[in-house]
């Protein structure tokens, strides 16, 4: 299986980055993976809904840019289906099993994702109403990613 983490913003903190090169690290036993780290827009302060929708956009557009016509999006949304991490896990399975083993999960910038990624996107996921820091969200990700797979393996993972 090939998974695909797109997200939108740079990652600056270093024990952020050490999180995440593990939880890639120990994927590469169950799939291929593949991080694309896209530049995020600066959003004025006060911005209009107008500016606001441009932002979206054109970092969508980006996103876009990086989505193959084979790949099962699933973009991360609050207006998304929460799902627990067993159905998390048995949905990547089915996909896999629906010969759907090209997947891509989209994170947006701060202000979200574009109508345009939304559109594209084959299944809408929300972790929580709550917002996350997006570089924190890129761990909280992967690591569910990775149980979903230690789960389908059947092998123990703390609950």
């Amino acid at each position: 299986m090939n998974i695909t983490v797109i997200s939108v913003g740079k990652l600056k903190e270093k024990y952020l980055r050490m999180a995440i090169d593990e939880y890639t690290k120990r994927l590469t036993r169950y799939c291929k993976i593949k991080l694309i780290e896209l530049p995020d827009e600066k959003t004025p302060d006060n911005a209009s809904e107008k500016e606001e929708i441009a932002i979206k956009e054109k970092e969508g557009n980006l996103i876009l840019k990086n989505i193959k016509d084979n790949m099962y999006v699933i973009a991360l949304d609050l207006k998304g289906k929460m799902i627990s991490s067993e159905e998390l896990a048995n949905f990547v399975d089915d996909l896999g099993v629906r010969g759907k083993s090209n997947i891509a999960f989209v994170i947006g910038g701060s202000l979200g994702i574009s109508n345009q990624v939304l559109a594209r996107a084959n299944y809408k996921l929300c972790f929580s109403k709550m917002t996350f820091p997006h570089q924190l969200f890129r761990v909280m990700l992967l690591e569910q990613i990775y149980r979903a797979f230690r789960i389908n393996h059947g092998e123990p993972y703390h609950k």
